[in-house]
């Protein structure tokens, strides 16, 4: 015989709300059983009727288990506290970074020379200024590469200078 589906709902009829209680709570209270037995878990469970009558089941101490039902909860509140702080931060961030993005991007499109018909003379100015900074910079490090290469390519030039008229020597 096949058992009909229950539709969950309340049951009005309170004789029979109060049978189906007295059956579902006893199979709970025999299921937390079965799971502390087998499966060594802390359990409790707490049921209150419609009347305020209470029934419980506690595999330990029920009131060490609600403190630590209590405390991890509320570490994992101020866990979802910390981490939705970080997400309010890192979003905070990324609009700064895109920001500075599009400036720099900006920036790099006037100096290309694209873009340069919203600038006013100030700012054309300024940018002359940093390319003529920026081309100094460029020059100097390009004379300093020189310079090193000369001085190794005289290192070189004494020492096969020096080979040579070993060479003769002999």
């Amino acid at each position: 015989m096949v058992r009909g589906k229950i539709q969950m709902k309340r049951i009005e009829n309170a004789t029979s709300r109060q049978v189906t209680f007295s059956k579902r709570r006893n199979g709970l209270l025999k299921k937390a059983y079965e799971l502390s037995v087998l499966c060594d878990a802390e359990v409790a469970v707490i049921i209150f009727s419609q009347k305020g009558r209470l029934y419980e089941f506690a595999s330990s101490d029920i009131r060490e288990t609600i403190e630590r039902y209590s405390r991890y909860a509320k570490d994992v509140q101020t866990y979802k506290r910390d981490m939705e702080y970080q997400v309010l931060h890192l979003k905070h961030e990324t609009a700064e970074m895109e920001r500075k993005i599009e400036i720099l991007e900006v920036s790099q499109r006037k100096l290309l020379g694209q873009g340069l018909g919203s600038c006013s003379m100030e700012e054309l100015h300024e940018m002359d200024s940093q390319l003529e900074r920026s081309l100094s910079s460029v020059r100097a490090r390009k004379a300093q590469l020189f310079n090193e290469q000369k001085r190794q390519l005289e290192a070189k030039e004494k020492l096969l200078l020096e080979e040579n008229a070993r060479l003769h020597a002999k």
